[in-house]
């Protein structure tokens, strides 16, 4: 994302000197504020619904939870049978984008020799779910179909 905004400022405001250094083109733009502007824009991560309730399964159980206490808290809370392939699936995802962590265990005789590996919500994660939260709440509000009213 950040590579087309460069190239877009390139092509449509000015020329984009890359050294750091603003000085004023011919359209009276910046080149430090555009670069500011355009890193900006892609800061922001977002989220899927499994995601964000993966998200919260894994805040509910605390620091050091793994795929099945996962899935098992997303069933109970959700009401939603869930894959134990797609909690994995998912948690890699969100390791990728920052919003967990996670470190392997010691390994167990009951698994075999092999280590569980335990996932927590990192800062990034939990300010993404804050966020998300308050959208949902801004698109939810004044919907009258949604405030308990009969349909």
């Amino acid at each position: 994302m950040f590579g087309y905004w460069m190239h877009a400022l390139q092509n449509f405001y000015c020329p984009i000197n890359l050294s750091g250094v603003s000085h004023e083109c011919e359209n009276g733009l910046h080149h430090a504020s555009l670069f500011i502007i355009s890193e900006q824009m892609s800061t922001r991560t977002h989220i899927g619904d499994f995601e964000l309730m993966v998200l919260l399964a894994l805040l509910r159980l605390g620091d050091s939870a793994y795929g099945v206490p996962i899935s098992r808290e997303i069933e109970q809370q959700c009401g939603r049978e869930v894959a134990l392939g797609s909690v994995y699936a998912t948690l890699e995802r969100l390791e990728g984008k920052g919003l967990v962590s996670s470190n392997l265990g010691e390994p167990t005789p009951e698994r075999g020799g092999r280590a569980k590996r335990y996932f927590r919500v990192t800062r990034k994660g939990l300010r993404e779910v804050r966020e998300t939260r308050q959208a949902l709440i801004r698109l939810w509000n004044g919907l009258p179909e949604l405030e308990g009213g009969k349909l």
